[in-house]
């Protein structure tokens, strides 16, 4: 584990500052020691692959300390529940150490008093029922003791499978979990590679099997894992610029629910919407039945295999159905089971093509902007350069950092609203005209926060840097204002949708990430 071994200072130069006025997460343990032992770190923050075995041990020897447990015990634990400390402690007080430690297969061995019997001369292994001397035999915390070779063979299937983070003995019904240390000394005399290879499991393991630290899913991977500090929804930046949802590891989404984007980035991604096209404008041959396109305007069409039919109604010509006798028109059989089908198909295509084309609005908009930062600083100096009265530009880049995250939000809206009130998730929740007053009053909302992002990003983009004194003023004072009314319907809108409209349902799969008048959670 040479190349990830790194000093401790690297690991806690990943944190950061963060907003004073989040909420402390609630332990509810009644115990003082552990009381005094919670977690005091920011919510998020960036551990680089350097710094990732200091971020390891931090945990494992944070609870060797509150619990006096050996490295390789508190590392089982750990592994077991999901690197979730305060879990551990949480169980520690409400089922003791018995339970805690049995369902964990760690087992602790009470040295003191203890006068261990003297091994005879000669030790039969109950694997190889081969007699092995004393030496040649390796006992666990468990008790059970077998030869060095069944050991290492046992050790080397398990890692060779990827199951090494937790390999328990070798008896039977034991659910003891091996101590690494032993592992380690065994397989290194067979095999150093595998040593190597047992080693990055449990270096893994720490992101792998850890519910509050992923890899950031940046492309190309920059390496680094981004940790949080409870389990609810959130929004993180990484070190390299990258936002995205800690829970689904998408880009940044909110306030649409994670299950939402899915659905939503898979029906922009797939062909339902081609069915639906191919549905409204085309007609099955009555012969083939593959779809034809009417590209003229006579209702006399024919299909690639020859068979003429009838646009219409669908039916092929022939005795019945001729240029001067067109049979079943006048009775609409036909004819009322294409609208029927046709209807609903030409209805969802409408309705996607109404979101998504709003979506992909923002979408290119916030593009179009990204550049937008830049322009600021250049301009900017430009003032400086000029020597005006107003030293102070912050409102500026404020300005542009509302912007981006407001436009963000705005374009997420779209999707929101496709599954909110239409009939894929929505189907049995809300009757019709219920459905209709949310929607209404969703989409007030929505519409005041799009008229002032559109009133921003217009302000934004004025020569600022021609102006004299007087209307640099007048623009500060409409952009502050405008910000300021922007954030603040952004939220409104956050709260309308967390408590009004999913909160009323009770979904517990479709949280969202809470506000943050700062954006996403920044960590370096």
């Amino acid at each position: 584990m040479g190349d990830y071994l790194t000093s401790d200072d690297d690991y806690y130069q990943g944190y950061e500052d963060y907003d004073d006025d989040d909420e402390d997460s609630v332990n509810g343990f009644v115990d003082t020691e552990i009381l005094a032992a919670k977690d005091s770190r920011p919510p998020t923050m960036v551990i680089s692959k350097d710094s990732l075995l200091a971020a390891q041990r931090e945990d494992i020897y944070r609870l060797m300390d509150l619990l006096s447990l050996e490295e390789h015990q508190a590392r089982c634990l750990l592994i077991h529940h999901r690197w979730d400390v305060d879990k551990v402690l949480q169980l520690l007080i409400e089922d003791g150490k018995d339970k805690l430690y049995a369902e964990a297969g760690v087992t602790i061995v009470d040295h003191y008093g203890i006068i261990f019997p003297q091994l005879s001369s000669v030790v039969e292994c109950n694997v190889c029922f081969d007699n092995i001397s004393p030496s040649e035999v390796t006992t666990m915390d468990c008790g059970h003791l077998f030869c060095n070779s069944c050991w290492t063979h046992h050790f080397i299937v398990k890692i060779n499978e990827g199951q090494s983070r937790r390999i328990r003995c070798m008896a039977p019904k034991c659910n003891t979990v091996c101590n690494d240390v032993k592992i380690r000394h065994l397989v290194s005399m067979h095999n150093s590679n595998l040593v190597e290879k047992f080693d990055r499991f449990l270096f893994e393991s720490y992101v792998e099997d850890n519910r509050r630290v992923k890899w950031c899913p940046s492309v190309p991977h920059c390496g680094n894992a981004i940790r949080v500090q409870d389990d609810e929804p959130c929004e993180v930046e990484c070190a390299c610029g990258e936002h995205f949802c800690f829970s689904c590891l998408s880009e940044a989404h909110s306030p649409c629910s994670c299950k939402m984007w899915e659905l939503w980035s898979k029906k922009c991604q797939d062909e339902s919407e081609t069915v639906n096209w191919i549905a409204v404008h085309t007609k099955p041959c009555p012969k083939c039945h593959k779809p034809v396109e009417k590209n003229g305007g006579c209702n006399l069409v024919c299909c690639v295999c020859g068979q003429a039919f009838c646009w219409l109604c669908g039916v092929a010509t022939g005795r019945e159905h001729t240029w001067t006798t067109i049979a079943y028109h006048s009775c609409g059989r036909y004819k009322e089971d294409y609208l029927k089908k046709t209807g609903r198909a030409k209805k969802n295509l409408a309705r996607y093509v109404h979101y998504h084309n709003r979506y992909k609005a923002h979408l290119d908009s916030l593009k179009l902007e990204s550049d937008l930062r830049e322009f600021m600083k250049e301009k900017i100096l430009i003032l400086e350069e000029r020597q005006s009265k107003y030293k102070d530009f912050t409102w500026i880049m404020n300005g542009v950092d509302i912007l981006f995250r407001s436009r963000r939000i705005l374009s997420a809206t779209y999707p929101f609203a496709y599954y909110m009130f239409g009939d894929e998730l929505l189907k049995d929740e809300m009757l019709d005209e219920e459905k209709e007053i949310a929607k209404n009053l969703f989409e007030n909302q929505q519409q005041q926060f799009e008229g002032n992002v559109e009133k921003l990003s217009l302000f934004l983009g004025e020569e600022f840097d021609l102006y004299d004194d007087n209307k640099i003023l007048d623009l500060r004072m409409r952009i502050i204002a405008v910000s300021v009314s922007t954030d603040n319907l952004c939220r409104n809108l956050y709260d309308h949708i967390e408590n009004d409209l999913l909160g009323s349902l009770g979904w517990s799969d479709h949280r969202i990430a809470p506000y943050k008048s700062r954006g996403v959670l920044r960590s370096s």
